[in-house]
């Protein structure tokens, strides 16, 4: 038998030890979540900030943004488990939990904390008047989406009446709905920048108002996922939400300008200074959540603006599918 030097079989045993140790530091580095976002918007700059920064990679988390647009098709898509997370609308949550879900769907972190929507005029009078709106059209959102729903807030606020006072559209898909009133539909729109920018900028009319000033603090656009998937994965879930704040503290601290910068590869085709303007309007007004604590007035308020709607069945008190542990985790 042909003898092996006591070296060369240590050299092998150490080779087959960081082999070991490599592959199982791979698994761990290459834990993946998909998101399934609602729409790509400007409104979500602190996910973006939070992938292009490395603060998903600083908690070992690879992370893949799938852009599913609208609510309804992006809760499916968390319900068929073709993503992981979602980031929608909290109302979405409340809709599966009132069809008696089995496995419901819990939020865990919020993104923003007012409506991303800006109210567009094709004709804008020099000085604005809620009162304009009346005998107008207006190219709505889908019934029950949580635009539609803080829209009619804000327009019953100012004493309109969305069913007797305008001629309300609610039949253009959400992708649709930008280039239907680039195509002359509608007097009035509700659109998130940086379209509302973009269309500014090519003349088609300009913003007069803010529904996310005139409705609210609320969680509006939040991080979700089925309870099974949360019970499952705990750890993934925490190092997620730590990502998160760790942009959202990033976002708060650095100017519009600096944040378009690094959120300008998810934005290829949208001119630099229309970028930074739309940030620039979501900063100024408090959009971004500056941590993803989802707190009761807010989980109320929002409660409020779908009871307003006729969306609410029953009140849903905020720790039934909201699970703060790990906004508090992330945030001692």
């Amino acid at each position: 038998m042909k003898y092996t030097p006591w070296f060369i079989r240590g050299i092998v045993i150490l080779l087959i030890i960081i082999v070991a140790l490599t592959s199982c530091n791979k698994e761990e580095n290459e834990a993946k979540i998909t998101i399934g976002e609602v729409t790509r918007s400007v409104f979500y700059a602190p996910e973006y900030v939070a992938a292009a920064q490395g603060f998903f990679a600083e908690e070992g988390l690879e992370v893949d943004i799938q852009t599913t647009a609208g609510g309804d098709k992006t809760m499916a898509a968390l319900l068929a488990g073709s993503v992981d997370i979602a980031l929608v609308g909290a109302e979405t949550s409340i809709y599966v939990y009132q069809q008696g879900a089995e496995d419901p769907v819990i939020n865990f972190a919020q993104l923003t904390q007012t409506d991303g929507t800006f109210l567009f005029a094709r004709n804008a009078q020099e000085n604005f008047d809620w009162e304009q709106l009346k005998q107008s059209v207006f190219l709505g959102q889908r019934k029950g989406g949580m635009p539609q729903m803080a829209g009619e807030f804000v327009l019953n606020k100012h004493g309109i009446d969305p069913s007797r006072d305008l001629e309300l559209i609610q039949n253009v898909d959400f992708a649709n709905i930008a280039s239907a009133f680039a195509s002359g539909t509608g007097d009035y729109v509700q659109l998130f920048e940086p379209q509302a920018s973009i269309f500014e900028q090519e003349g088609r009319g300009k913003v007069v108002a803010s529904f996310g000033t005139e409705s609210g603090h609320l969680p509006y656009t939040v991080f979700m996922t089925k309870q099974s998937y949360l019970n499952e994965n705990k750890d993934l879930v925490q190092k997620f939400t730590n990502a998160l704040h760790k942009a959202q503290l990033w976002v708060d601290s650095h100017t519009a300008e600096e944040i378009a910068e690094v959120i300008k590869p998810f934005f290829k085709d949208i001119d630099p200074a229309i970028l930074t303007s739309s940030v620039s309007r979501y900063k100024e007004q408090g959009t971004y959540a500056t941590d993803p604590i989802i707190d009761e007035q807010e989980w109320n308020n929002l409660l409020d603006v779908m009871s307003a709607a006729g969306e609410l069945k029953q009140k849903v008190e905020l720790n039934t599918i909201v699970d703060l542990t790990f906004a508090e985790q992330a945030t001692p």
